[in-house]
C-alpha cells in the first residue's frame, strides 16, 4: 500500500487536517511523487503534493531547494507587488516539523512537499492549439517576472546542462570509445552531427561573448509543466522547478517548441510522421512574446528559429550518444530505443532547418502587431 511506503514520512511535515489517503502519480520520470488527501477542521479539503528527490539525477539536493526557495519567495512577491494573488499560482513548499523545507529519512533519502494545485491539470501533449499558447504565455511569465531576480544566486543543478559543445565533445568520446561495439554501423549519423557542430555552438558561443544575456531559466519548459486552469483554459502555474537556475531564454523557448510542436512523439519509430507544426509554433511563440517581446533584446529575438535547431540537435546528439554507450542514461524499451530516439529528432530537425525563413516571417509579423 501507498500509505505503508510514506506514513513514517508524512509525520514529519506540517500538513493541515487529518490525513484521509494518498495516490501515488507517474506523470514525471525523475520523482516519486505521492497526492495526499487531507481533511480540515472546518469541513474543508487540504490536498498536498509529497515528493522523493532523485539524488541520481540532482547530486545536491540542498542546492535545488535553495533555489526553488529563492524563485518561488520572488514570485509570490512580484505577483503581491502587481496586485495579483499567488495562492494557486505559485508552488507553495510546505515546511517539516523542525522547520526545514527537506527531510532526510533514515535511508539517506530525500523528501519535500508542496500544497496541491487545485481545478487546474497538466496536459503530456498539445491537446488543444490555445493551451500551446498559454504555455507560451506562463513560461513567458515566468521569464518576465524573474527578469530582475539576480541569476548568479543560483546554483548550477546540472552544471553545463545546455552546453552543446561539451555535448559534442561527449559524443565524439564516445564514438572513439565505441564500448559496446555500435559505431561501425551509424557512419551517417555520425557525420550528420558533426556538419552541425559550429551551428549548435552559436548560442553558446554568443552567451560567452555577452551578446546574449544569462537570466533565470526553467530548462525542462514541456507543456506538462504548466498547470491549466480546467474552467478558464488559462495557464495557473509553472512547476518542476527543479533545473531553475542561470541560463538563456533561447533554451526554454527551443526546448518547448521542439518538444509541444511536433507532430509526433520523440520515439516515432515512422520518421515521415515527423514535422514541424507551424501553428503550434505560432501559438506558443505569440503567448510567449506577449510577455517578454519587451524584455527580449534583438539578439535573442533573431536567434529564435536557431534555438529550436539547437535544442532539437542538442538532445538527437544525446539520444545517439547514449546508444553508443550501451544505453546508460536514458530509460529503454529496446536495444534500438535511444537510435530510434535519434533518427526521431535528427528528422525533426531536418524539417525545422528547412522552415527556418517561415519562422522568422511568423516572428517578423508577431513582433510587428504588438
Amino acid at each position: 500500500m501507498v500509505y505503508n511506503e510514506i506514513k513514517d514520512v508524512i509525520r514529519q511535515f506540517r500538513f493541515e487536517g487529518k490525513y484521509i489517503g494518498a495516490e501515488e502519480l507517474h506523470s514525471g520520470n525523475v520523482n516519486n511523487t505521492y497526492r495526499l488527501f487531507y481533511n480540515t477542521q472546518d469541513g474543508g479539503k487540504s490536498d498536498y503534493v509529497l515528493q522523493q528527490i532523485n539524488t541520481y539525477a540532482f547530486k545536491r539536493p540542498e542546492e535545488v531547494m535553495h533555489n526553488i526557495l529563492a524563485v518561488t519567495a520572488h514570485l509570490r512577491r512580484s505577483m503581491l507587488d502587481a496586485g495579483e494573488d499567488p495562492d494557486n499560482r505559485v508552488l507553495t513548499c510546505i515546511p517539516t516539523r523542525t522547520g526545514e523545507f527537506m527531510y532526510r529519512d533514515g535511508q539517506g533519502r530525500y523528501w519535500r512537499a508542496y500544497r496541491y494545485i487545485h481545478s487546474a491539470f497538466a496536459y503530456d501533449r498539445v491537446e488543444k492549439p490555445e493551451h500551446f499558447r498559454e504555455a507560451g504565455r506562463a513560461f513567458g511569465e515566468f521569464q518576465r517576472m524573474l527578469s530582475d531576480f539576480p541569476a548568479e544566486d543560483l546554483y548550477d543543478t546540472i552544471p553545463h546542462f545546455h552546453d552543446t559543445r561539451r555535448r559534442f565533445y561527449a559524443f565524439v568520446a564516445a564514438v572513439a570509445e565505441d564500448k559496446v561495439g555500435r559505431v561501425a554501423d551509424l557512419e551517417q549519423e555520425i557525420d550528420f552531427f558533426f556538419d552541425r557542430r559550429k551551428r549548435m555552438s552559436r548560442i553558446v558561443r554568443r552567451i560567452e561573448d555577452g551578446r546574449i544575456p544569462l537570466r533565470v531559466t526553467h530548462n525542462d519548459t514541456k507543456i506538462n509543466n504548466v498547470m491549466i486552469d480546467e474552467k478558464t483554459g488559462r495557464a495557473v502555474c509553472v512547476i518542476d522547478l527543479d533545473t531553475v537556475m542561470a541560463g538563456s531564454a533561447l533554451f526554454d523557448y527551443g526546448d518547448a517548441i521542439r518538444f509541444g510542436a511536433s507532430t509526433a512523439a520523440e520515439d516515432e519509430p515512422d520518421t515521415s510522421r515527423i514535422s514541424l507544426d507551424l501553428n503550434l509554433f505560432r501559438e506558443f511563440t505569440a503567448g510567449f512574446l506577449s510577455e517578454v517581446g519587451d524584455l527580449l533584446t534583438e539578439e535573442e529575438i533573431r536567434c529564435l528559429p536557431l534555438s529550436i535547431e539547437t535544442m532539437t540537435c542538442e538532445l538527437a546528439m544525446r539520444f545517439l550518444t547514449d546508444y553508443i554507450e550501451g544505453d546508460v542514461y536514458f530509460r529503454v524499451k529496446s536495444p534500438d530505443h535511444n537510435l530510434i530516439r535519434a533518427h526521431a529528432q535528427m528528422k525533426l530537425l531536418e524539417d525545422v532547418e528547412s522552415k527556418n525563413e517561415q519562422m522568422h516571417a511568423i516572428i517578423d509579423e508577431l513582433i510587428a502587431g504588438r
